[in-house]
């Protein structure tokens, strides 16, 4: 079932002219229906507007809508903030506080950082150091798996916003706005970021948070600058907007590129961070891979180039092959579906199988671009017999055995497909099942002596299908005309064996973004 989104009201300053701001809530709720929440950014109090706000402070009078602000800018609104980590100001209307993050029981997630850019030391109680930034940004990217978050709300405009994008009018952003805002956008990359101050409206196109070709694709980000309440030019200061949070979208859904992104305006900033996240690649990878090495080199270096490699290596590694077209299966690739992924390696990775025969159906997979086990160099075919080792330990453990097969057939990219059966099976049952299923299809399965290795029997290039038991038992087609692309998952699915016919085809079996990342 897909979230409802979150109807949401976004408000430049205010300067306590809380009547006109309201009055015009309850106009635009009256007539689009209510809204969620309104979030309030640059100056919210004036230094001449206590009595109507004694009104709202008293009780007499409410806010229409659940309202959350920032603090203070200037030493003459101080007073009105009595709490640094934020409070309840009146009824309905509730100051964020200082700097953190804001989440809700609908799972958004608002940063927020309240005042202005200061570099005097003590830093001023209305304004942010440098080290302010430094901590909201290591709280929240400490988090595993952080992704970003739904909202930023800071009062100043951040440093080079227009860059790469529409201009902001007479508004001269070289001369305006944070740094250090820069820096917590560009690593924040919140999905809305909303500013003030600038007595201005400025809707900027919305901008990338990735590296095409280099990283893999991210949402974007729209910054939104408002003009003050009620000013006289009738500029916009309060927009509207229907949010679902980040948390609860499908990943696919969430990192769509609209017609008219543009490149991150921050983008020096982020090759700054970056330079210390990049890691080597694999040899047999001609792109870089942004992963961590998962796999034990029992004490050895994972070599960075050839030259390090000792004299006992009799034959250089080949590169693999360049698919010639998008790869949903090289790591490198953006095509991957990374969720899904379950171990990487030096050379190879696991994986769940998308539409899975079963819940632990896996598939190891080659990190470089190679089509089928015969293709692969010694190193890559040494560590996929580590994962197959270490795959029948696991799931012998949990009283099963594991059948593997390959199709190198109408396929670019390597698959081992691995599907646990249950342990009461014997080889005999399972290789009898197969073999005759294939009989009843003119398909000729051969079985191949235990301890031959299977690019003993077959050329590369040669199309063919292959089983193989956790034995070391296997079975072999050389593919000669058409062959069935399902044979393998539907011999498995069938009666005899774990009797799901209905899951055969992946395609059937295929679920939403969110169960699969669950």
């Amino acid at each position: 079932m897909e979230s409802l989104p979150l109807r949401v009201l976004a408000c430049g300053d205010v300067e306590g002219r809380l009547e006109t701001l309201f009055g015009r809530v309850r106009a635009i709720q009256s007539k689009s229906g209510r809204f969620d929440m309104l979030l309030c950014v640059g100056n919210f109090f004036s230094s001449t507007s206590d009595a109507e706000w004694a009104e709202y402070r008293s009780g007499a009078k409410k806010a229409p809508i659940p309202t959350f602000v920032l603090g203070a800018n200037n030493q003459e609104t101080m007073h009105c903030f009595p709490h640094v980590t934020g409070c309840e100001l009146a009824e309905n209307i509730t100051y964020l506080g200082r700097r953190g993050l804001f989440s809700g029981s609908s799972g958004l997630q608002i940063a927020y950082l309240s005042g202005t850019e200061s570099q005097d030391e003590p830093t001023p109680a209305y304004s942010f150091s440098s080290k302010d930034v430094t901590e909201l940004k290591s709280s929240l990217l400490s988090t595993p798996d952080f992704k970003g978050v739904d909202i930023l709300l800071t009062s100043p405009w951040p440093r080079g916003v227009e860059s790469f994008a529409n201009s902001p009018g007479e508004i001269d952003t070289k001369k305006c706005g944070s740094t250090l805002i820069s820096d917590l956008a560009a690593s924040l990359k919140p999905r809305y970021h909303f500013a003030a101050l600038e007595k201005a409206y400025y809707e900027r196109l919305p901008y990338r948070n990735h590296t095409v070709l280099q990283e893999t694709p991210q949402h974007v980000t729209r910054f939104i600058a408002l003009a003050e309440v009620g000013n006289t030019s009738k500029k916009k200061y309060l927009y509207a907007f229907s949010i679902v949070p980040m948390s609860l979208m499908d990943p696919a859904e969430l990192v769509k590129q609209p017609q008219d992104v543009t490149e991150n305006p921050y983008r020096k900033l982020r090759k700054g961070t970056q330079k210390t996240k990049v890691l080597g690649c694999a040899e047999e990878e001609t792109a870089c891979q942004f992963f961590f090495d998962l796999n034990k080199h029992q004490g050895k270096k994972r070599p960075s180039d050839g030259k390090d490699r000792g004299s006992s290596q009799t034959k250089q590694a080949k590169k693999p092959p360049q698919p010639t077209g998008p790869c949903w299966f090289c790591l490198a690739s953006p095509e991957v579906e990374k969720h899904l992924v379950v171990s990487i390696g030096t050379h190879c990775y696991l994986a769940l199988a998308k539409g899975g025969l079963l819940p632990d159906h896996v598939l190891i997979l080659p990190i470089g671009h190679y089509q089928s086990v015969v293709d692969l160099s010694s190193e890559v075919m040494e560590e996929v017999t580590k994962y197959k080792s270490a795959l029948k330990e696991f799931f012998r453990s949990k009283g099963k055995k594991y059948v593997l097969f390959e199709r190198n057939y109408k396929s670019q990219h390597l698959q081992l497909q691995v599907i646990p059966v249950p342990l009461d099976y014997t080889s005999e049952d399972i290789k009898e099942c197969f073999i005759t299923q294939a009989q009843e299809q003119q398909i000729e399965l051969l079985e191949i002596p235990e301890h031959s290795d299977i690019t003993q029997v077959v050329q590369p290039g040669t199309p063919y299908f292959y089983v193989e038991l956790d034995t070391g038992e296997k079975l072999f087609h050389r593919i000669r005309g058409s062959f069935p692309l399902q044979f393998g998952r539907a011999v498995l699915a069938s009666g005899a064996l774990l009797a799901l016919p209905q899951r055969s085809d992946w395609r059937s079996c295929t679920a939403a973004r969110p169960e699969e990342a669950r």
